[in-house]
Order: structure tokens, then C-alpha cells, then sequence
């Protein structure tokens, strides 16, 4: 009997290796997607992008990207020299953010472009001048901010690109309904019973351990590696990621791709922008830093011949002035020693220990 792995995307991790994904099962059915109760009530997102990889969501589609990691990153190692704290409450997802964990080590120097500074046309400049020699590409965010020279504010950028092709292009398939929704046709590649054995080369199955848990790894001509991993359950892509491996590592069966299996993969071509409201208008404790936006874009396609991937992130960053519960206390109060010396000796010429004000004032002399 055939096995079919029809596999449809649940969600995409895309940053040098992962895409993790839900499947096309037999007569393509979709479970019902549990979602987490949150402190507020508010409309769920068809789709979501998420700041981290162990954010919880309610939305049925999920996507995180490494870019909005890279800003936080520059902002962490080159701005605030540290992890990032705010006055008054510090939500999870900064905590999470702090972890850095996803870096630049992480991907292809040649995927990433980073820049820093303080606002001005010439920063612009500089971005757009970058991103084109590095990728070719243009940005869809840069407009959006205002480039008045300002040095009272810092700009944070981050792009992450790839564009790759499978091993050999897989065969176009029939259209036919995703899940329950069969007022849309999707179009599906993949390999059927007519498709060339050349084409078993582009697939190696990490586990499959019946029609509605399984996962498959799709071969490129670069180093990157499509993930598809089908599940039923809810979690965060963190453990999404690391059941994934975990499964594998247990399977004994047969992982080459054989005659009668079928593989069968809808084409995604998306775009996504948003913004991370909980870390918007908050000012960095013991500074004089405030963010005030913050932006991230995805734009995915995914079809026969490979995978595009464009990533945007930036933060906006404004200097205000110290907040008195914001800063260090230089409260000389108690105990202290003080001492007297000329600019430029190593021995003072004069040390005082005080330890009880009163006594010493009353030694004064008018």
C-alpha cells in the first residue's frame, strides 16, 4: 500500500535550516488547533509572526524569523552593552529576546545584513546601499521612518535573505482542496507513482510513524534544508523543533524515499509585516534609551523549484531624559572617605574618613 505523505505548512522557520510544517492527510483533513488562553481577550490572528521561537500563539498559522533576534541582538551588544531591561515590568518575550538565541552564527554570513547608528539621511543611505550590493534587493520598511538627522535617535536594521533551488524541481501535482476548505484550490508539487526516481534524491525521510506523524527532509543545491513535520499537536516551534529531532533520532525504519511513496507539498507565497507592541514606548532601565517602534517583515514563497526568503526587522531607539527612579544613587549618607589630590598625581594630599557628620561640623570654625 502506498504512504502517503501529503504535507502542508503549518508554519515556516526558515533561518539557514528549519521549516517546520502540517500535513495534506488522505482526504486533506486539518485537526481543530488548540490555542493558549491569554490574560486579555482580543481577536486571534489568522496568521501571526512571533519574536521568538518559544512564544506561545493562538493564531493556526505561525511563522518566526531570525531577523527581529538580529536587531535585538545589535541592540543588546552594541547599544545597551547587556540584556535588556525596563522600568517597571520586563514582559516575557524580552526576557526571551535577551537569550540571543539565534545569532549571526547561526546562518550564512552571506544571508544577513546589520546596521546601526543615528538616524540621518546618510544612515539610510548607507542601508539601502548595503542591502543592494549584498543582495540586490530594496527595502519595504525604510520609508516608513523618519529620517530627519536626529541625534537624540538610533535606528537598528537587520535583513535576512535566501533564495535557493531544490535538487532537481519537483513535479507540479494536481489542485485540490487544503484541510476543510474547499472553497480554495491550493497548487501541490511533490512526487506521485509518474514522477522520475531522480526525484526520491531530493527526500529523505526522518520518521514516519503513521499518516498523521511523520516528517521529511527536502535536499537543496545549496546547504539549506526544507523541514516539513507533520503533527497534530500545539506547542511552541522550540518544542515543535525538538520533538521533531527527538523522533527522528528514535526511528529505525527505512529513510531513503522509495517506489509507492507519494509526497505531496502545498506552494506558499506569503507576506507579513508586524510590529511587537510589549517592547513599544518602554524605557531600558539605568539609561536613557526608549524604544519606540519596532517592525518586522516576511516574505515567503515556496513552490516546485525552491524557496525564497526576504526579511526585514528594525527598532527605533530614542534618548530621553533619566528618569530619577531610573537612576544609579550616588547618595553619600553613611560612611564614606574622601579624598584630595591634583590632576595628573598618584598620591592624594589629603583622605578623609567621615563617619558621623555631626561631630566633625561641630569642630568647624567661622
Amino acid at each position: 500500500m502506498k504512504k502517503l505523505l501529503a504535507l502542508g505548512v503549518l508554519a515556516v522557520l526558515l533561518a539557514s535550516l528549519p521549516v517546520v510544517a502540517s500535513d495534506k492527510k488522505n482526504k486533506l483533513e486539518q485537526s481543530e488547533v488548540k490555542v493558549e488562553q491569554t490574560e486579555s481577550v482580543e481577536t486571534v490572528k489568522p496568521i501571526e509572526i512571533l519574536p521568538t521561537m518559544s512564544v506561545e500563539s493562538k493564531a493556526q498559522n505561525r511563522i518566526w524569523v531570525g531577523t527581529f533576534q538580529l536587531v535585538w541582538n545589535e541592540l543588546m551588544d552594541n547599544i545597551i552593552y547587556g540584556p535588556i531591561r525596563f522600568v517597571g515590568d520586563t514582559p516575557k518575550v524580552v526576557k526571551e529576546l535577551n537569550k540571543q538565541s539565534f545569532k549571526k552564527s547561526n546562518v550564512s554570513e552571506n544571508a544577513y545584513y546589520t546596521k546601526y547608528g543615528t538616524v540621518s539621511p546618510e544612515l539610510k543611505k548607507e542601508i539601502e546601499k548595503g542591502i543592494k550590493e549584498k543582495f540586490n534587493e530594496t527595502s519595504d520598511i525604510l520609508d516608513s521612518f523618519d529620517w530627519a538627522k536626529d541625534s537624540q535617535k538610533l535606528f537598528v536594521y537587520a535583513m535576512l535573505k535566501k533564495d535557493f533551488k531544490f535538487l532537481q524541481a519537483f513535479d507540479k501535482l494536481a489542485e485540490a482542496p487544503f484541510a476543510k476548505n474547499y472553497n480554495y484550490n491550493a497548487q501541490y508539487f511533490g512526487i506521485n507513482e509518474s514522477s522520475n526516481k531522480k526525484l526520491y534524491k531530493n527526500v529523505r525521510v526522518l520518521f514516519y510513524n503513521n499518516s498523521e506523524d511523520f516528517a521529511v527532509k527536502l535536499f537543496t543545491k545549496d546547504k539549506d534544508e526544507v523541514i516539513l513535520y507533520r503533527t497534530n499537536d500545539d506547542k511552541t516551534f522550540l518544542k515543535y523543533y525538538s520533538e521533531m529531532k527527538e523522533k527522528t533520532s528514535k526511528y529505525h525504519g527505512n529513510r531513503k524515499f522509495v517506489k509507492d511513496d507519494e509526497l505531496i507539498i502545498p506552494e506558499i507565497s506569503l507576506y507579513q509585516e508586524t510590529n511587537f507592541p510589549e517592547v513599544e514606548g518602554r524605557d531600558i532601565r539605568r539609561t536613557n534609551f526608549r524604544i519606540d517602534r519596532s517592525i518586522e517583515t516576511v516574505d515567503f514563497k515556496m513552490n516546485n523549484e525552491g524557496v525564497k526568503l526576504k526579511s526585514e526587522a528594525a527598532v527605533a531607539v530614542r534618548m530621553t531624559s533619566l528618569r530619577p527612579d531610573n537612576g544609579r544613587q550616588f547618595y553619600f549618607t553613611d560612611n564614606f572617605v574622601l579624598f584630595l589630590t591634583e590632576k595628573g598625581q598618584k598620591t592624594p594630599y589629603y583622605a578623609m574618613k567621615v563617619a558621623d557628620v555631626e561631630t566633625l561640623n561641630k569642630t568647624g570654625r567661622n
